[in-house]
């Protein structure tokens, strides 16, 4: 294995809750100090974009299930992650969101309504870029899946990759810039950030 890159093998189906807390808690300590974060997310609400509806039913939804008091740690932690958006001093943010996570209706028409306006409202801030990556686009560069690239208060650049809640944490410095240009490439095939805005309005229209 690459020295230079940290993985933690955890399927949920397998791992205990408390590692699996553990290494997302480990991440979070991470994110929580970054300068920049930008991330695209096809499928889902990044994390840090979810409300506490959307979350809940993420979490509801596991495979195996989880228990209540699990779903409540987890959603827990996630809002909590969340002060990253107005920390001060404030970080880069930058997400890319993929048009079906945006019509997926996770827990609901009511729960996506909430879930639309949140995103209006976090799009607003200084700090906060949001951008709809649409569908029917033919073949780019996230198609091979979601993906954060950060950078810490020691100016080092990570790469963090997830698939099955099998967490990735990439630091060597080639794989990382490979991150870098695929989000440059995606930033310029996706929505702006007004006609973005513009996009999911309608989508609060259409309810």
């Amino acid at each position: 294995m690459n020295a230079s890159r940290t993985v933690q093998p955890q399927r949920s189906a397998y791992a205990s809750t408390s590692s699996r807390m553990q290494f997302f808690r480990n991440f979070a300590l991470i994110e929580a100090e970054v300068l920049s974060r930008f991330s695209y997310d096809p499928l889902l609400v990044p994390g840090l974009l979810q409300t506490e509806a959307y979350a809940r039913a993420v979490f509801g939804g596991h495979c195996p299930p989880f228990s209540e008091e699990i779903i409540d740690q987890h959603t827990e932690a996630r809002l909590s992650r969340q002060k990253l958006l107005t920390r001060d001093p404030l970080a880069e943010l930058s997400f890319i969101i993929g048009e079906e996570a945006l019509r997926n209706p996770v827990g609901g028409a009511e729960v996506m309504r909430g879930q639309w306006q949140r995103l209006l409202e976090v799009g607003s801030l200084r700090s906060v870029e949001v951008q709809v990556m649409p569908a029917g686009l033919g073949f780019h560069p996230g198609l091979d899946g979601p993906f954060v690239l950060v950078e810490t208060k020691e100016l080092r650049r990570l790469g963090y990759i997830e698939s099955q809640e099998v967490g990735c944490v990439v630091s060597d410095p080639a794989e990382v810039s490979s991150f870098g240009l695929r989000y440059g490439k995606l930033r310029s095939q996706t929505l702006n950030v007004e006609a973005s805005a513009r996009f999911i309005e309608r989508l609060v229209g259409e309810t």
